[in-house]
């Protein structure tokens, strides 16, 4: 099955810079080629994937969008919820990866159409297991909608 899986174009939300490497490399290391854009905050995700709606070849719509819910500004919940109200954005998974494990924020996030909740780890390997774990379900078990409206 590893030969199989093509590459995914993931969009990393976050705005721990260690966070955004260590999530890259571990990625980096795994057989499918996957290809991660990272923005520091929701505002600059939001103006990424404007750029990724006018159909610039260079920037595709992502895959998957991996998303933290504390960084400062509108926040993980308010980007959730405005890409969540476009047509053009609706579909693509959000999974929120973010240190909380408040029963309120798993709550919210599912309310606003969050496709998973994953608190991150603490530790290093744990943290790997983790990231491994989301490749795995959404690449390889997972059905994707690809741009053009069609199952994969």
């Amino acid at each position: 099955m590893g030969n199989t899986l093509k590459p995914a174009k993931i969009l990393l939300v976050d705005d721990s810079l260690s966070d955004q490497k260590l999530i890259k490399r571990i990625f980096a290391k795994q057989r499918i080629a996957n290809i991660v854009h990272t923005e520091n905050c929701a505002e600059d995700a939001l103006k990424y994937l404007e750029v990724c709606k006018n159909g610039n070849i260079q920037n595709e719509l992502p895959d998957l969008i991996l998303l933290d819910l504390n960084m400062p500004g509108m926040g993980g919940k308010g980007f959730l919820r405005q890409i969540k109200l476009d047509n053009n954005l609706d579909t693509i998974p959000v999974v929120i990866l973010t240190t909380s494990d408040s029963k309120k924020d798993i709550l919210e996030c599912y309310k606003l159409n969050a496709a998973g909740y994953v608190k991150k780890p603490v530790g290093l390997q744990e943290f790997y297991e983790v990231v491994c774990g989301l490749e795995e379900y959404w690449f390889a078990i997972c059905k994707l909608v690809h741009r053009e409206g069609k199952h994969e």
